[in-house]
């Protein structure tokens, strides 16, 4: 079966030209021209490897990879992108990628990396993958969305357990709401701030001792929320 690759791409000359080297290769390229595309494709799809670029309408590629990594872990991706800097290769590396390589690129070059990714074995382990996390005596499992917290054991719904696994990921950080409705959600507009507010809610009440005094779980009105480990 041929393998299926996900390729975000808005310069339409360059995202032609990729599609029909994969093809030649024996590949399944899909090709999309915005963020918030390539995320519901991926939700809706099976892929075997993603390929994003950055400066992409909506939402861009960076965070259409930590949407992707909140919702699958295995999957390989390979950033192609006019940001070339140490940082801006860094900052990929750190949010889900497994390779990076800048424009203009070497065509040869690209597809043996493109090989490479995809002859990783299913348990070679992904850089950067948290399936479980324990704070204080709390407990949560990313994959079954089973948690422990201070009442006991408890079933997360899906969207909690993305939520959470986004905040504790940057834990010690500041999330804005508009990053967390991007990532977790897919979308660029959301009609309710109350949403996350109510989420965040629910975290306390799961996992901090004083709910209405929280260490772990904090709102910054008119900044975004923030997981403290201690």
């Amino acid at each position: 079966m041929k393998k299926r690759i996900l390729l975000l791409e808005d310069e339409k000359h360059l995202a032609e030209t990729l599609k029909l080297n994969l093809e030649l290769e024996g590949y399944n390229p899909v090709t999309v021209g915005d963020g918030q595309t390539a995320i519901a494709k991926f939700k809706e799809e099976k892929f075997d490897l993603a390929i994003l670029d950055i400066m992409v309408p909506n939402i861009d590629g960076i965070g259409v990879a930590e949407n992707i990594r909140l919702n699958d872990s295995k999957i390989p991706i390979l950033f192609l992108s006019a940001k070339g800097t140490a940082e801006d290769r860094i900052l990929g590396l750190r949010k889900g990628g497994d390779d990076y390589i800048t424009k203009p690129f070497n065509l040869e070059e690209l597809l043996l990396r493109i090989k490479k990714l995809l002859s990783r074995t299913d348990s070679e382990p992904v850089k950067g993958n948290m399936n479980e996390y324990s704070f204080g005596t709390n407990y949560i499992n990313f994959d079954s969305y089973e948690a422990s917290g201070t009442e006991g054991s408890l079933s997360l719904t899906k969207k909690e357990a993305l939520l959470l696994k986004l905040l504790i990921e940057n834990k010690n950080e500041v999330v804005s709401r508009e990053k967390i409705l991007q990532t977790v959600w897919g979308y660029s507009v959301y009609p309710s701030t109350r949403t996350i507010d109510n989420f965040i809610l629910a975290f306390r009440k799961y996992f901090e001792i004083d709910p209405k005094n929280p260490k772990h779980f904090k709102s910054l009105r008119g900044v975004g929320y923030k997981f403290n480990e201690f």
